[in-house]
């Protein structure tokens, strides 16, 4: 007689949920296990759909145990994503202006922020950031810091974790685009943001029949202070590189510490052209059956950029040249398989993981046997520019098939590695010692990057791993002809990984992303005082306490000092004559957690978000007469409604 497929006891779907192997049939299944089977008989769900669905199932006021930092793609900015629930918790505004934050409405401070921001003489209304970075103390996450970098426009921000707020955002005038920033090195000395495709360097301007002359790469190594909480433009350098692509990069740690592992393809040098009748990029860039993978001693870089005579200044940037570069040891080529993404080491910091794109294998190189290659000076050749090249097959430790379109590997904590298989849209599960396939699931679909727990530090968690998805059709119901992408939550804990969950993203197209264990993170609930000033995070210069609200006239600048509380605004009237300029210091004297107001004033595109205890300054001309109310946006109590007030502008 044939087993029903919903024959077991509640207890039992539980244990197995666990792992625990339960045998158990139920002739008469108690009303509580009876109603389940009956709820998933009629949705149609299996046994490993319950399974999984108690494996993610969050309860009300259940905690995540580890949160998700994902880019956010064209929206600019970084999502943050629990795990195992896989609910959206946040979007922290980084490079776009974002309304419910506030962020880029009206407040000085993002005013500062944005315009630190502006590229080639203009404002950047939108980013394309791809991939965030957890500070890191030892090679471990340290909860404190994220960087996230725009590729389009290529800059840096940098968000820090006790509010989740960008606190500051620095251009690179040298780069094209950055595709492969940001990544940090293990005590968050720098963080690295190298260029992707290549622009002139030393001029400003060159014809493509000059790409091999004037064209150049470059890597950006941003000190960063860890007391202010900035990078130091200062005390940063870059290293010049060849007209190659440069693409994903990370720094060693443990044996390898100091150095950093960067990836490039189109050594071709290819400058496209169909317009012309030339073969296109795709074609011309693809060429070579190998490309570089640029090994760069950045502490020792580090030194050399502080000497007199070793670097030139390019758009207020410090370079160390590449004939710099070669004279001081400070640069490395080692031929890896064409067209390759990720540059990934070991959590021992051992190994350096490759995988080419347009090659069937991940590729192990041993930092050992590359260090002594390089202190035995033992080079095959020079490329065109005299960077030394590595003998490629006296440097790996093997090759292992994972299957066609290898691209990013994570690692657990059981010595394996993870491999996102973009044509066979799969995850390759497999040993690095002895190099070895232990599993493969397939996910739906075209896998990108994936994230696995702490997957990238010295100390992986492994049991979870999210498969970041391009494609999403049957996935989720229809949107149109534009789709979500879709995050799909592994379970990496057994010999066989298990699809848990499917979560749609529909804000961008997200690149990469670490997960990072909750405890680690130790966020304010309110600001520590009244009148704190997320900028400066410290209390801010005009902060307003009860009592001290007033509006001060300065010849035709209108000064007005208000104060935010459940559920009014102190002043509710503000009256002005067209043509002032009209500074607002408004402080929440709010200390209860969660009571967040907002205060916006209509048709002046005014927006602002207050936390409890924070202080915020708006400026702008009051240039239209008329009357506008302001109000908070944010439903903050059963009086939310009146808590109003007018800007009243007298007409000239």
């Amino acid at each position: 007689m044939k087993k029903p497929r919903f024959a077991w006891t509640l207890t039992a779907v539980a244990a197995l949920a666990v792992g625990t192997v339960v045998v158990m049939q139920s002739c008469a299944p108690s009303a509580g296990s009876a109603d389940m089977g009956a709820i998933a008989r009629a949705r149609g769900l299996s046994d490993a759909d319950v399974v999984a669905a108690l494996k993610t199932y969050q309860p009300s006021g259940a905690r995540d145990e580890y949160l998700t930092f994902a880019s956010g793609g064209q929206s600019g900015q970084v999502l943050v994503i629990g795990v195992p629930s896989m609910r959206l918790l946040k979007m922290i505004a980084a490079f776009t202006p974002e309304p419910w934050q506030g962020f880029g409405y009206g407040s000085e401070e993002h005013k500062t922020l944005l315009a630190a921001g502006r590229m080639a003489g203009r404002d950047i209304g939108w980013g394309d950031s791809h991939h965030p970075a957890l500070s890191e103390t030892d090679g471990d996450y340290d909860g404190q810091f994220l960087f996230i970098n725009d590729k389009a426009n290529p800059r840096l921000a940098v968000i820090d974790l006790r509010d989740f707020e960008t606190k500051q955002i620095v251009a690179n005038p040298n780069m094209g685009t950055n595709h492969g920033g940001a990544f940090v090195t293990p005590n968050t000395e720098y963080v690295i943001e190298p260029s992707q495709y290549s622009v002139p360097l030393w001029k400003d301007y060159a014809e493509m029949d000059r790409y091999a002359e004037d064209y150049r790469g470059v890597v950006t190594f941003w000190k960063f202070d860890r007391q202010k909480g900035r990078l130091d433009a200062a005390a940063s350098f870059s290293l010049e590189l060849p007209p190659y692509w440069h693409d994903l990069s990370d720094a060693g740690k443990g044996p390898s510490f100091g150095w950093a592992f960067l990836n490039s393809f189109n050594t071709e040098m290819a400058t496209g052209g169909v317009e012309q009748g030339k073969p296109p990029f795709e074609a011309g860039a693809s060429q070579n059956d190998m490309d570089y993978m640029h090994v760069i001693n950045w502490q020792k870089a580090a030194q050399v950029a502080t000497q007199a005579g070793k670097t030139r200044m390019a758009r207020g940037m410090k370079v160390i040249p590449m004939e710099t570069a070669v004279a001081e040891g400070l640069l490395y080529l080692i031929p890896e398989p064409k067209s390759p993404h990720g540059s990934d080491v070991t959590p021992d910091g051992r190994f350096i993981v490759v995988s080419g794109k347009l090659d069937p294998h991940v590729t192990v190189y041993s930092w050992e046997k590359i260090k002594a290659a390089i202190d035995g000076k033992q080079f095959t050749d020079n490329d065109r520019y005299g960077i030394p090249i590595l003998d490629f097959a006296s440097v790996i430790n093997g090759q292992l098939e994972v299957g066609l379109g290898p691209l990013h590997t994570q690692f657990d904590d059981k010595g394996n590695g993870y491999t996102s298989i973009f044509l066979d849209t799969r995850v390759t599960k497999w040993r690095l010692d002895p190099l070895e396939v232990l599993d493969q699931v397939d996910v739906q679909y075209n896998v990108g990057h994936l994230v696995a727990a702490e997957g990238d530090t010295k100390s992986p968690d492994g049991k979870y791993l999210i498969a970041m998805n391009k494609w999403a059709l049957d996935r989720f119901n229809d949107v149109g002809p534009l789709l979500p992408q879709n995050f799909q939550l592994i379970d990496i804990s057994g010999d066989k990984m298990q699809v848990l969950y499917d979560m749609p993203i529909g804000v961008g197209e997200p690149h990469y992303a670490q997960m990072i264990k909750a405890d680690k993170l130790k966020p304010f609930q309110t600001y520590p005082q009244i009148g704190y000033d997320p900028g400066t995070m410290g209390p801010a210069k005009n902060a307003v306490l009860p009592g001290k609200e007033r509006i001060e006239r300065r010849g035709n600048e209108v000064h007005v000092y208000m104060t935010a509380v459940r559920s009014h605004f102190n002043p509710e009237h503000i009256r002005v004559r067209q043509g002032d300029k009209v500074t607002i210091h408004i402080t929440s004297v709010e200390q209860a957690h969660d009571a967040t107001h907002g205060f916006a004033i209509a048709k002046y595109n005014i927006n602002l978000s207050l936390e409890p205890g924070e202080a915020q300054t708006v400026s702008f001309v009051a240039d239209t007469p008329g009357v506008f109310p302001y109000y908070c946006t944010e439903f903050c109590s059963a009086l939310h409604l009146e808590m109003t007030g007018y800007l009243l502008v007298e007409p000239q």
